[in-house]
């Protein structure tokens, strides 16, 4: 007769080659490294909340106690839990081939209808220009003034930026969508030098035996001289050079996204502004300008990439505030003498 212990130090032992396959499955099927990385956390958080334990033993009650926990005890938001069940529904359908019931039990976290922060044209202004790092300062002007996400925009190829046409083909979008936005005239010059100094950059680091780009979808199989080609190279660069995490080569990255974020944290403190500001304000703040000016509703869906136009209408709350916003009836009041004055007490 086999022990309890015995058979947990079994599965325990089986779990890396249980993620090693979650993994491979994954780059089958293209997800994207950063969901790699958080569905391969969700699976280890699930096996160690329930000590250990293999998946293939466990099933929909585990599921459920699981995702229930995550919303009640640790109270996490709507999109975690979310992103949570995503990663174990893909663990039992396409790894262990189990296909699970809806899972109706399940406690789900409340979904917040929150309006994206969004800054005023001055504000912008005043961020923009206290980002002292000019490669974080152009990254940033590029993102208000296209609406990119900022992935988006670190993994833009030399290919994709035409400055000729002044548009950018946007490839393998949230959704796995492409789509083209514009590239804002101010930004002409200093986009043109910049892919001066990738050119300079890539022709080094060729002369160095390098200089391959990672293809998406295993493209350099079928075209082995294809990363190599300038077209491929990233518009904005890391300094040095990395191990690529799908491959294992070394090689020239992107920019890292945390990099920008902290200059974007800075700057706000610097300019004193009061909102709770991110990079994906800017994209926030392009769509509400664009309204303002009175620009179509539906070009704005497409520069955003939406799906749904009412997914673009949230950036219309902003419409009806400033000098467009219905009056109050407090201010149609003639003048403060048709307030009744509080009698104080004697």
């Amino acid at each position: 007769m086999v022990s309890n212990n015995s058979c947990v130090a079994d599965e325990s032992a089986a779990s890396p080659r249980l993620l090693d396959r979650v993994r491979g499955r994954l780059r089958v099927k293209h997800y994207s490294p950063r969901t790699e990385t958080a569905y391969l956390g969700w699976i280890r958080r699930y096996i160690m909340f329930h000590g250990k334990r293999h998946p293939a033993g466990m099933g929909k009650p585990q599921v459920e106690a699981f995702l229930t926990s995550l919303a009640v005890e640790r109270r996490v938001a709507a999109s975690t839990q979310a992103q949570a069940l995503s990663a174990l529904l893909f663990l039992y359908r396409e790894v262990l081939a189990v296909e699970l019931p809806w899972l109706d039990a399940v406690t789900r976290a409340k979904q917040p209808s929150r309006l994206p922060t969004v800054l005023t044209q001055a504000e912008t202004a005043a961020l923009l220009g206290r980002v002292a790092d000019s490669e974080c300062q152009l990254i940033l002007r590029l993102l208000y003034g296209s609406g990119m996400r900022l992935l988006e925009c670190l993994q833009l190829r030399v290919k994709d930026l035409c400055l000729t046409r002044r548009e950018i083909v946007v490839r393998g979008g949230k959704g796995g969508k492409d789509r083209v936005t514009m590239v804002p005239a101010r930004l002409a010059v200093a986009l043109h030098a910049q892919l001066a100094r990738v050119r300079a950059l890539h022709e080094a680091d060729r002369v160095a035996g390098r200089g391959d780009a990672c293809l998406p979808d295993d493209m350099a199989l079928a075209h082995p001289r294809l990363p190599y080609g300038f077209g491929w190279q990233y518009v904005f660069p890391a300094a040095g050079l990395s191990v690529d995490p799908q491959s294992g080569r070394l090689r020239r990255q992107h920019v890292c996204a945390k990099r920008i974020q902290r200059a974007v944290k800075k700057a706000a403190q610097d300019a004193g502004l009061t909102k709770l500001v991110s990079v994906h304000t800017l994209r926030h703040s392009f769509a509400t300008h664009l309204l303002e000016s009175g620009c179509d509703i539906r070009s704005v869906q497409e520069l955003l990439g939406h799906s749904d136009v009412s997914t673009t209408m949230i950036y219309c709350h902003a419409l009806n505030s400033g000098e467009r916003a219905v009056p109050s009836p407090l201010d149609g009041l003639l003048d403060s003498q048709s307030f009744p004055r509080r009698s104080t007490p004697t």
